[in-house]
């Protein structure tokens, strides 16, 4: 009889626990539903408590906030994110605790009340962590609160859930925008060389590029016991909805399932930064007979769009060199429409010289640092010779394209570039005057112009 008793008693507890539990899809429970419980700090003003250590609150303070995350699909683990509205958010909070499965107490959208006293602050970064407390080596940090601790500290209001609006927002403004609050990005993608990967590595915190079509770059923030840790990563572009938190780092978003990613567009097209133009050429070298270290090389883009220089080279063959001696990588600089780029081998002497600092400062034995008689190649992303300036192979001392303690400037009705050196279109000042040049040896500053085209 005692034995049946026992086993009838087993099984009602076995099916009460199947009817409360099935996987992760729990019904919502009777949290600390309450109406007698009034807000008396405001999120800024719970942050303007935090000091240079852990701080706990002595005072009977009460928070309002609103949950906007979830554990339901593993991605959060012993932690709940609140911001202080549910629309257009001033700051949010992270608040540790030790309670598995908060989404049945606490649902996304619920409004809650915090009995702050005997609570635990501090920041991290620029995020606001509030729980309980432990000692590591003598020093407090925030950590999580015991579960029956959460109950006693953590209310919900009996209003019912509100619907989160997140807050729209952009890469590049994502930084000027307050941390651990609910937003949402549009026109995101993964980063193309990670696509075949899956949302997490098994069992390991995890991150994930995501970029948008100006190839700003953000990090998604995945858990490697999520449910969705081994689904693959869409191949496509859309919008995504998350928590976004610095923690003292670069800014991460953290997805609560996946129905925060809601990518169905196609990818961005393919940003082309690699440009040909005959419009950019050589326009003035420098070598001051009484200063060598005010010598620069001057380019030009005589048409009236900006041009990108990215992979564009500038190489110096030194005096009758066939073989490249030196390179100038002019990656990462745009010349403006009818503007210049000044290269300077000395750009603190330069500046000196002539009252501004170069665009550009490079090293000497470079191919803003020729004596007069190297040659010049201006060349273009994919290799081709766009501009020259001397003959490959030659010594340019006693010919038409030698400046030693002097200048070439390309003449003014000079409009496209010529991979062909061509002396008709320059005007050449030397020491020698050979060939058909100009007797005339140069002084800085006041023989030279560069940084402007005349």
């Amino acid at each position: 009889m005692k034995n049946i008793v026992l086993k009838s008693i087993g099984i009602v507890l076995a099916i009460i626990a199947w009817s409360c539990v099935e996987g992760r899809e729990f019904g919502t429970l009777e949290a600390n539903c309450t109406t007698d419980i009034t807000a008396n700090i405001t999120f800024a003003a719970l942050d303007s408590l935090v000091k240079d250590e852990v701080v706990q609150i002595q005072e009977d303070l009460v928070l309002e906030g609103y949950v906007i995350s979830s554990d339901q699909a593993g991605n959060f683990f012993n932690v709940l994110y609140l911001q202080d509205r549910p629309t257009n958010p001033s700051g949010g909070l992270r608040l540790e605790t030790d309670l598995r499965e908060s989404h049945l107490l606490y649902p996304v959208g619920s409004k809650v009340y915090i009995k702050l006293k005997e609570l635990y602050l501090d920041r991290r970064g620029t995020t606001l962590e509030l729980g309980g407390v432990f000692s590591s080596f003598g020093n407090l940090s925030v950590g999580r609160l015991p579960r029956g601790k959460v109950l006693e500290h953590v209310f919900t209001s009996c209003e019912g859930p509100d619907a989160i609006q997140p807050f729209k927002t952009t890469i590049s403004e994502i930084d000027s925008i307050p941390s651990e609050i609910l937003v949402q990005l549009d026109s995101l993608e993964f980063a193309e060389d990670i696509l075949g990967e899956t949302y997490a590595i098994p069992e390991e915190e995890t991150e994930r590029i995501l970029m948008d079509c100006a190839e700003n770059q953000i990090t998604l923030l995945n858990s490697g016991y999520s449910d969705f840790q081994a689904e693959p990563l869409p191949q496509t572009n859309g919008t995504l909805t998350a928590i976004l938190t610095k923690d003292g780092k670069s800014p991460q978003l953290i997805i609560r399932s996946l129905e925060d990613v809601s990518f169905t567009n196609d990818r961005c097209p393919e940003i082309i930064t690699e440009f040909t133009s005959n419009r950019i050429f050589i326009s003035e070298l420098a070598d001051p007979d009484n200063n060598s270290g005010a010598r620069f090389v001057e380019l030009y883009n005589a048409s009236e769009e900006p041009l990108d220089l990215n992979l564009w080279t500038l190489r110096r063959y030194t005096n009758d060199n066939t073989e490249v001696s030196s390179t100038i990588d002019l990656t990462g600089f745009i010349i403006n429409g009818e503007s210049t780029l000044v290269i300077s081998p000395n750009a603190s002497e330069f500046e000196l010289v002539y009252g501004f600092p170069p665009d550009l400062g490079v090293s000497t034995n470079s191919p803003a640092d020729s004596n007069g008689d190297d040659n010049l190649e201006l060349v273009d992303p994919f290799g081709t010779v766009i501009d020259a300036f001397g003959v490959i192979g030659v010594d340019g001392s006693g010919t038409n394209h030698e400046f030693e303690d002097g200048r070439a400037v390309r003449n003014i009705e000079i409009t496209t570039a010529n991979p062909v050196y061509t002396f008709s279109e320059w005007t050449i000042f030397n020491d020698t005057g050979e060939a058909g040049t100009i007797l005339q040896p140069q002084n800085a500053p006041e023989d030279f112009t560069p940084g402007t085209r005349d």
